[in-house]
Order: C-alpha cells, then sequence, then structure tokens
C-alpha cells in the first residue's frame, strides 16, 4: 500500500477528500435503494450508522472503513482537505434521515419517502460531481461565525511571530491539508510575504481570530490592520 501522509484514524480534523464522496455514494445509492423497494427502515439504519461515525470514530463508520481499508490502499491518498465541512454535511444526513425514519412511523409516509429522496439526491449529487450543499453550507456558516460575532480586522503580528515590514499574507494552515499547501505556493508564486500559522500547533490563533475552515489568506498591513480576504 502506498504510504498515508494522514492516518485516517488518528488525523481527524483532515480527510482524504474521495472518502466523503464514497461515503455520499454509499448513503445516496441505500436511501434511493430504500424507496425503490419500499423498506423505510433502512432510513433508520443509514441515520444509526452515520451516528455512529460522528461520535465514536471513522473505525464505526463501515463506508468509511471500506474506503480507507479496501479503496484507499488500490487507488491512493487523494488531495487532503478541512474535514469539518463533510463531517457537518453527514450531521445534516443524521436529522433528515431521522426525520423521514419519524415520519413513517408516525405514518406520514409522503414526507418520509420526501426527506429520504432528499437525502439521496444530494449524496449522489456530492458523490459524481463533489458539490456538497451540507458542505457549502458548513463554510456558509463559517464565514458568519467569522464575520458577525468577531470581526476579523486586526491580527496581532507580534503574537504570530511576523516581525518584518511591509504589508504581508497571513495564512492559517494545516501541515496534511493539500488545500493549504497548494494556496501558499501560489501565494508565494505571486510575489506575497507569507506567514504561516498551523492551526494544529496553534489552535487557541485559531479561535480568537475564528478561523473556522483552512486554508484562510489574509493580507495585513503593517499595523496589523486586515485590508483584504484573500482565501476562505
Amino acid at each position: 500500500m502506498k504510504r498515508r501522509s494522514a492516518d485516517p484514524y488518528r488525523d481527524l480534523d483532515v480527510i482524504d477528500a474521495r472518502a466523503p464522496r464514497f461515503n455520499q455514494l454509499v448513503i445516496g445509492s441505500l436511501s434511493l435503494t430504500a424507496f425503490l423497494v419500499d423498506w423505510w427502515p433502512l432510513y433508520a439504519i443509514l441515520a444509526v450508522q452515520l451516528a455512529l461515525g460522528l461520535t465514536l470514530g471513522r473505525r464505526w463508520c463501515l463506508p468509511c472503513l471500506a474506503y480507507f481499508e479496501l479503496v484507499q490502499p488500490i487507488f491512493g491518498e487523494g488531495p487532503i482537505e478541512d474535514s469539518r465541512p463533510p463531517r457537518f454535511a453527514n450531521m445534516v444526513g443524521v436529522v433528515v434521515l431521522g426525520a423521514a425514519t419519524i415520519a413513517h412511523a408516525a405514518g406520514a409516509t409522503t414526507l418520509g419517502w420526501s426527506l429520504g429522496l432528499l437525502v439521496a439526491a444530494l449524496a449522489l449529487l456530492a458523490a459524481a460531481t463533489g458539490i456538497c450543499v451540507g458542505c457549502e453550507v458548513y463554510r456558509l456558516g463559517a464565514r458568519a461565525r467569522g464575520i458577525r460575532p468577531q470581526p476579523l480586522d486586526r491580527i496581532d503580528l507580534e503574537e504570530l511571530g511576523a516581525n518584518r515590514s511591509g504589508d504581508l499574507v497571513v495564512q492559517f494552515t494545516h501541515p496534511l491539508c493539500t488545500d493549504c499547501r497548494v494556496l501558499e505556493r501560489r501565494l508565494r508564486e505571486d510575489g506575497h510575504d507569507v506567514v504561516t500559522v498551523d492551526v494544529s500547533r496553534r489552535p487557541e490563533l485559531a479561535r480568537k481570530y475564528g478561523i473556522a475552515v483552512v486554508p484562510t489568506a489574509l493580507a495585513v498591513a503593517t499595523d496589523g490592520s486586515v485590508s483584504l480576504l484573500l482565501a476562505r
């Protein structure tokens, strides 16, 4: 098996980007199957399975195990990304599948099938195209949390150890994040002076500045004022 840069069971703040798509393929296919064979209890099973993976870890997530133990060894590791958006999407899946189960149990079959088909459609869309609606909702919420409760208009450069003259770019990053490395390389190629903040080593700074998604890059003036959000 090819060497992994991120351990799927220990490096939980990142994930192989192909793993959520595989999981969505499984969830979407089984949600559609439940409708086609007219067996709604499958929605309850899927909701419980997702909940177990979220609360007890990836070893309790059967699609995750199938991907990391069977698929990834064959095709190799994909791009590494922030695990929080797909995790949030799974939470949404638990809620909607749980609601579908409750609706069926209460006799509201039309509502139950509608919710189940909604999960199937969105999960299969994400699996086929990479467009994850739940992930995008998370990112929108992350922007709102970063802007509204805690305006990100100033950064303490001394706290970051960035005692430099001239404007620079502060990038919040993670050492295993593929998008982070790509962004940093592009910023440096464009001539920016880049200071990186590893959120795995400095989580207190991520909390302080409301960094909910990596990579996040900010143009910062010499006085610490944030002039432009370059990427998030």
